[in-house]
């Protein structure tokens, strides 16, 4: 004969849904609202929300019900009360160890752009164990450097954070570029820091950025080294979740 904990279907779901943190549980409403929003039958999206979600968070089930227009949902059946209410070894965050190490980082520019400053740019990176990658409107040379992929063949969802380099004529180009546009825009809405070094800032101008963003930093070429540091520590914790609310407002 099977024990009663058999029958049991949502306490294991309902602690791993308290243990995540806050921005996590946001993920996870706005996917089952992104999923559910694509089953055409209302009494599908009904069921999930009220027989599933609402037994094991009312909490969930009533943010996936306003986001799917539903009736608030119906109250399920809490979880035993012997069962742990939080773990937090299943959250992803509270995993997540500060640097740089094997981050992707895309360095944005165009033709005259400094190899010398590239060059400082991403020994410095190198050196904290990123990998810097140049990215640029087409693969002709730059100053002498080989642009590793082209922004579009590679767009800035592949990174982890974006550095737009100096330089007027390189700024320009990229500014008047709708895909170099694009690049910075996808950027800071997927949350990654991003850098831009003298004229650089003018492409995230272009983009109609804003330059004083958490997680963005810029400063004169003479601040490069101030401008990496507030980089390296925003790109260190891999997203910049204090920016989601402002990210919103981003068309990318």
């Amino acid at each position: 004969m099977r024990s009663e904990s058999f029958a049991d279907h949502f306490s294991q779901a309902a602690l791993f849904y308290r243990s995540m943190s806050e921005v996590e549980q946001e993920h996870i409403s706005a996917a089952y609202q992104f999923e559910l929003g694509k089953v055409t039958k209302p009494e599908i999206r009904e069921r999930v929300v009220n027989e599933i979600l609402a037994n094991f968070d009312a909490g969930l089930a009533a943010k996936v019900a306003a986001g799917l227009g539903l009736p608030a949902p119906k109250k399920g059946k809490a979880p035993p009360a012997s069962e742990p209410q939080i773990s937090p070894a299943l959250s992803l965050l509270n995993c997540v160890k500060p640097g740089i190490k094997t981050c992707k980082i895309a360095l944005l520019a165009a033709p005259g752009a400094d190899a010398a400053s590239i060059n400082t740019l991403q020994q410095a990176l190198r050196g904290m164990g990123a990998t810097p990658l140049l990215i640029a409107p087409t693969l002709a040379v730059i100053d002498g450097l080989q642009p590793d992929a082209t922004i579009a063949g590679m767009p800035s969802i592949m990174f982890d954070a974006v550095i737009v380099c100096g330089c007027e004529s390189s700024a320009k180009t990229l500014a008047q570029s709708g895909d170099a546009r694009h690049f910075v825009l996808e950027a800071f809405k997927h949350l990654k820091a991003i850098a831009a070094l003298g004229a650089g800032r003018n492409v995230l101008a272009a983009a109609q950025l804003p330059d004083h963003a958490d997680g963005v930093a810029t400063g004169d070429d003479s601040q490069s080294a101030d401008v990496l540091k507030a980089f390296i520590a925003a790109a260190e914790q891999h997203r910049v979740w204090s920016r989601a609310t402002l990210a919103e407002s981003v068309s990318a």
